[in-house]
């Protein structure tokens, strides 16, 4: 197991984005260098971010590369609304990325909260 794999935070945004991927197989494919490629590469920075990050050496480091990561998730919440708008997600299905993308960002947000505590003592 990698040490980044013990973070709740960074296993609900590899979920995430293993929904991401699979939501987006469906999308036109004029959207391949737009929405897709946009979704999915902020999918895959919010956990890569949390990886990284936990490589790095100290608190403050950590922070910034989930910062990052918090940053990623909230540009997907606005791709799905997007797709939805654009009619390439059901209501159902953005519905269940966003629940997702939520879960995936109060972990992060509490990892990012947990750390801080950790570099102000």
């Amino acid at each position: 197991m990698h040490p980044f794999e013990r973070f709740d935070a960074w296993t609900h945004c590899h979920r995430f984005t293993l929904a991401v991927y699979a939501a987006t197989r469906t999308w036109p494919t004029d959207e391949r260098f737009g929405l897709i490629s946009q979704i999915r590469r902020a999918a895959v920075s919010a956990e890569v971010n949390i990886a990284e990050g936990s490589a790095k050496r100290g608190p403050r480091e950590f922070r910034r590369y989930l910062d990052i990561s918090l940053g990623s998730l909230s540009e997907t919440a606005c791709l799905i609304r997007i797709a939805a708008d654009l009619g390439y997600l059901t209501k159902p299905e953005a519905d269940s990325l966003e629940a997702l993308r939520n879960r995936a960002g109060s972990l992060t947000w509490g990892l990012y909260q947990a750390v801080a505590k950790q570099g102000d003592a």
